[in-house]
């Protein structure tokens, strides 16, 4: 079986890349990434198969899609401040891009894609933990965009008769995610400063709450869908009902590390969630028959992994 991932050579993507070459019925993996948030290291090792494009470009698709069984669509223009800094760069890439890549599943007859959404289309609907019939109030752009790729990846499926998962990921977190720039997800941000000493900068009290995966759990489960040909009609939390504050995380930090941790507390950034946990009842149904039974990495545990990669750098 080839299986065609974009933004391959991303943080999720290319855990799942080394994950799928693991997974039984798979041959092939071909990683498609236009290298502008990830990078081609992350694959160095593997035999995965990256191709340096643009997932808008139908003909970039055209040369990646023939022979794939199933596509994994992660590429994206992540991150809700960008989005609030440049919305139509957001949608281009997220809401067009997923566009482009279903019409180029339906062109190339693959039986299936997976497609990654996102916990933020929940916004500011208060109801926790949040399950799938909640009723979406994206509060950004790049909620918005999201809940598009979810919408139209779930409408072509029914319309033009292939299988398709929309899994909603709650705040991924696992080595190979990258600290270090503007846009830098809140677990990498974390360690990347308590590691070198520096104070960890957090946006508002630090009391909101989140819905931390750790990474090979959601390759665990992304590899099971494809394995098995997987379909879900609704979209599906992809997260495992956990819930830790932003000062609890810095609290687990700094019991791996074994020393305090300096907070600095600036304003809350426009477009953030207060709470976010997930309903797991729908991901359970959906991998109930998997082997082995998929059981999620705690946090702590998925905190330690990640430290210790950040201790050893990509090549550790």
């Amino acid at each position: 079986m080839k299986v065609v991932v974009t933004g391959g050579a991303g943080f999720i993507g290319a855990n799942l890349c080394r994950h799928l070459l693991l997974t039984d019925g798979v041959s092939e993996v071909v990683a498609l990434d236009d290298l502008s948030t990830g990078v081609a290291a992350n694959l160095a090792g593997t035999a995965a198969a990256l191709v340096v494009g643009d997932l808008v470009d139908p003909a970039v698709l055209d040369e990646v899609l023939p022979g794939a069984a199933a596509v994994v669509h992660l590429g994206a223009l992540p991150s809700v401040p960008r989005s609030l800094e440049d919305p139509l760069a957001s949608h281009h890439a997220n809401a067009t891009g997923t566009l482009q890549v279903l019409e180029a599943v339906r062109r190339h007859g693959v039986g299936q894609i997976v497609v990654a959404s996102s916990s933020s289309v929940y916004g500011n609907n208060p109801a926790l933990p949040k399950t799938e019939d909640l009723v979406t109030m994206p509060s950004s752009p790049y909620a918005v965009s999201k809940l598009a790729t979810e919408a139209y990846a779930l409408s072509h499926a029914a319309c033009f008769g292939f299988g398709a998962v929309a899994f909603r990921f709650f705040n991924v977190f696992g080595p190979l995610q990258a600290a270090g720039h503007a846009y830098a997800a809140v677990v990498p941000a974390f360690v990347s400063a308590a590691l070198a000493g520096e104070p960890v900068v957090v946006h508002g009290d630090g009391g909101q709450t989140r819905d931390f995966t750790y990474v090979s759990s959601v390759c665990e489960v992304l590899g099971a869908v494809v394995r098995d040909s997987l379909v879900s009609d609704r979209p599906v939390n992809l997260a495992f009902g956990g819930r830790a504050s932003l000062l609890e995380v810095l609290d687990v930090l700094e019991r791996i590390l074994g020393h305090p941790i300096e907070r600095v507390h600036t304003a809350a950034r426009a477009g953030d969630v207060r709470d976010s946990q997930a309903d797991q009842t729908l991901l359970r149904a959906l991998v109930a028959g998997t082997d082995p039974v998929i059981e999620p990495v705690g946090l702590e545990a998925g905190l330690r992994h990640t430290v210790d990669w950040f201790r050893t750098g990509p090549s550790g």
